[in-house]
């Protein structure tokens, strides 16, 4: 990485540490091209502002892996990668197929890039989703039981669960809150993660939508592991440490660009 000043290397590890949870120093230092002490001073600097915790070798973050923004929070970071990653999930979709489209911001974008002459059945558990392929005429729409989940307006409990028993998806597109090589695809709701993991066993193939800030983050909880993945669209670069060990594990990735990026 090119030089920066100190301010600047700060907010980049302060924002490091919201989208990836931890860092070490060691990783810092290199990602930087400075020293360890000058990496121990930046985290002390925000330790005191409040933007990260020291723990033994680097930090961690301050905000819970719990903590999930609102969704329309969520659609409104990298939007742009987000459509595109939509676009291209929207463009694997063939006449006829039978598929799931989970809860998120960016299969709600896929949601939306979904040919409305396109004659396919899609279930899914997200009303956002649910709403906007009710615009589609070609696409036939089921919306799963369940409890409205306020805030995310996902449908969560045993009714959704218990919904996907006697169903089968030529593809299940899944939405994370992150996915990592060492503990797979996690979310930050635990009624959200079964809801999930049900609808995952019914898939021929699972798509996962990642843009790149999801590369790396671990939430809550682990609804699957990186081995239940056939595909990863995202955003990240081919040499983003995160997806080269995700591809190691025999996961196909499809990069795509966004104007955020150009």
């Amino acid at each position: 990485m090119a030089h920066v000043d100190s301010k600047t290397r700060r907010m980049t590890i302060a924002e490091r540490l919201r989208v990836q949870g931890e860092a070490s120093i060691v990783g810092l230092a290199a990602l930087f091209g400075t020293s360890e002490m000058t990496i121990r001073r930046d985290l002390d600097q925000l330790e005191v502002e409040g933007l990260a915790r020291r723990a033994r070798g680097g930090a961690i973050s301050v905000q819970s892996r719990s903590f999930e923004p609102p969704i329309l929070q969520r659609s409104a970071q990298s939007s742009e990668a987000k459509r595109a990653i939509g676009a291209a999930a929207a463009a694997m979709l063939r006449v006829n197929e039978t598929v799931f489209l989970d809860v998120g911001s960016t299969t709600h974008e896929m949601a939306k890039a979904i040919d409305a002459d396109l004659p396919i059945t899609a279930i899914t558990s997200s009303l956002l989703i649910a709403m906007e392929l009710s615009a589609k005429p070609a696409v036939k729409t089921i919306v799963t039981g369940g409890v409205i989940r306020q805030g995310e307006l996902s449908l969560i409990g045993p009714r959704a669960q218990a919904s996907f028993a006697d169903l089968n998806f030529d593809a299940v597109f899944m939405g994370v809150a992150g996915i990592s090589d060492t503990r797979g695809l996690t979310e930050y709701n635990l009624d959200d993660a079964d809801v999930k993991r049900a609808a995952m066993v019914q898939g021929r193939r699972v798509i996962v939508l990642a843009d790149e800030s999801k590369i790396g983050r671990v939430a809550l909880c682990t609804f699957a592991p990186i081995h239940a993945v056939d595909v990863l669209i995202t955003d990240a670069a081919p040499s983003h440490p995160g997806v080269r060990h995700i591809r190691e594990q025999d996961v196909e990735v499809l990069h795509v660009t966004s104007p955020e990026k150009e």
